[in-house]
């Protein structure tokens, strides 16, 4: 209980924290774009038209609705937090239950071995399984919180209060309106965490050497990096999931002319990609050419947040990025 409580308020903290910089990302994977871009210079040192950072779009938003208005939608991601984790523990508690009438016997560090990757199989399937029914349980706040800040686009104030917005979304959409963007959200949780788990088990496994004092450190670091890169690549999943849960929902941000209205997540899924394709085909000069609509540290910033990463490595990269 007490650790269930600490998980809760230490989550809790970080969300607090976390939210202005998780408003500016949502924002920017809608593609709200407030400012004009600025000549500026890439890792590289070579000259390119980007859009400003992070930092720039929180003062944008704290010079209209002050430095509170930051800290739209924070209410039901809290909410979501909390309920999230504790259905989460309670699921993993579930399987350590089932657990216990498994006692270990003669033979069993050889089975160990032998069957490590089997060990890694059955735990990511039971965090596979938390995960999806936290997902399921809090995706209605999710979605009321993603709906709050994109509100700001169009200066809305139709979801303004948790009760209000559950309100509003049953009486147009009915309950499929609380779930709108679940499916891509929960098959990115899913292959980002068998990507991470498998990834570190082969480095842990074949690439770091057993002998080493610091083994226990040196793992938890490959599971934060390969963790970071199955993020990586199922990041689409995401960006797809956030605008399906605000697509077509009464909200300028969710509506055309500024964006189109998606018959599914797949119809979102595959627009999306002609866009990067026909990004890419375009001829830009090459004198000055100009960056895709998200900054390098605006791109590792709304990779980043999800992740369990150590504050220091996630300040390095920024800056790297920045």
């Amino acid at each position: 209980m007490a650790d269930a409580a600490s998980q809760v308020l230490l989550g809790s903290g970080l969300t607090i924290l976390s939210q202005p910089l998780m408003y500016v990302k949502v924002l920017i994977q809608v593609g709200y774009e407030p400012l004009p871009p600025t000549i500026g210079r890439n890792i590289f040192g070579r000259q390119v038209c980007q859009l400003p950072g992070l930092f720039c779009y929180a003062q944008h938003i704290a010079s209209i609705d002050g430095k509170r208005g930051l800290f739209t939608g924070l209410t039901p991601r809290l909410c979501s937090g909390v309920l999230g984790t504790v259905v989460h523990g309670k699921v993993l508690q579930h399987y350590q239950e089932c657990d216990k009438v498994e006692e270990l016997g003669p033979g069993n560090v050889q089975k160990e071995v032998s069957c490590s990757f089997d060990r890694v199989i059955k735990e990511t399937t039971r965090e596979m399984m938390a995960r999806s029914a936290a997902t399921l349980i809090t995706h209605p706040f999710h979605v009321i919180t993603l709906r709050s800040m994109v509100q700001f686009i169009g200066r809305e104030s139709k979801y303004c209060g948790l009760c209000d917005s559950i309100v509003t979304i049953y009486r147009e959409e009915g309950i499929l309106g609380f779930f709108a963007g679940l499916i891509p959200r929960l098959l990115g949780d899913i292959i980002s965490l068998w990507l991470c788990n498998s990834l570190a088990y082969l480095v842990n496994t074949y690439a770091l050497d057993s002998g080493v004092s610091t083994m226990n450190e040196m793992k938890s670091y490959s599971q934060a990096v390969t963790g970071f890169f199955a993020s990586m690549l199922t990041y689409p999943f995401v960006l797809v999931s956030n605008l399906m849960a605000v697509n077509n929902c009464g909200l300028a941000g969710g509506s055309p002319p500024y964006s189109p209205i998606y018959t599914s997540w797949l119809d979102c899924w595959c627009l999306l990609q002609k866009e990067v394709l026909f990004s890419h085909s375009v001829s830009l000069p090459h004198s000055l050419p100009v960056s895709c609509s998200l900054s390098f540290s605006s791109l590792f910033l709304s990779v980043s947040l999800s992740l369990p990463l150590p504050p220091y490595f996630v300040l390095f990269c920024f800056c790297l990025f920045s």
